[in-house]
């Protein structure tokens, strides 16, 4: 009997051991973990202007820098003054990017794209612009053109009569050789002007 009564306490003592292990092993209880997802930063809407090839309005990534505006932008004019620029510089939402220019850069002329942002027109390829019967804003939009020097292309034309062939734009004060090859494909005279 004595030896059963060892054998009992023994079984005892070994789930009493068992149980303690097994409290000791068990993870305390608590809330859950949850994994929220994690946030993308919002894209930025920045509007570039000054002496880029394409002013206008884009919408960028977060963290973008002045060189991935101005590369959205058809990159720089050959006015740009890249010395000026520093284009690693981080931008922020709704900021105005003005790049210098050597010269007169021309006002941008905005229209509603389909993004539903602003874009500038650029000239339909086949479709010039005739600088005899262009008024001050469609001469303005022209690359290399400002306010300034379309109304110098309106008064020379008032003064002098219709131009004859597009290198008489180099007759208009403001107009050099490099402006004129930016333009010449798209510019003309028209077809009414008379055969000297």
């Amino acid at each position: 009997m004595k030896r059963a009564i060892d054998v009992i306490a023994g079984i005892l003592v070994g789930l009493l051991a068992a149980a303690a292990l097994f409290l000791s092993a068990r993870a305390p209880a608590g809330q859950a973990v949850q994994l929220l997802p994690t946030v993308s930063p919002e894209p930025m809407v920045i509007y570039v202007i000054g002496a880029v090839e394409r002013p206008g309005v884009y919408v960028l990534p977060a963290d973008s820098r002045v060189l991935d505006a101005v590369e959205a932008a058809g990159g720089f004019s050959e006015f740009a003054l890249l010395d000026e620029v520093n284009v690693a510089t981080r931008l922020s939402d709704g900021q105005k990017l003005e790049i210098p220019a050597s010269g007169e850069v021309a006002t941008p002329a905005f229209v509603i794209g389909s993004s539903g942002l602003f874009e500038t027109p650029t000239p339909v390829p086949g479709d010039p612009v005739n600088i005899n019967t262009a008024d001050l804003a469609l001469l303005d939009s022209l690359p290399g053109i400002g306010p300034t020097t379309a109304q110098r292309i309106i008064d020379y034309r008032e003064t002098n009569g219709l131009f004859q062939i597009v290198d008489d734009l180099l007759k208009v004060p403001g107009i050099g050789s490099t402006t004129l090859e930016e333009l010449r494909p798209l510019i003309t005279v028209g077809d009414d002007v008379p055969t000297p």
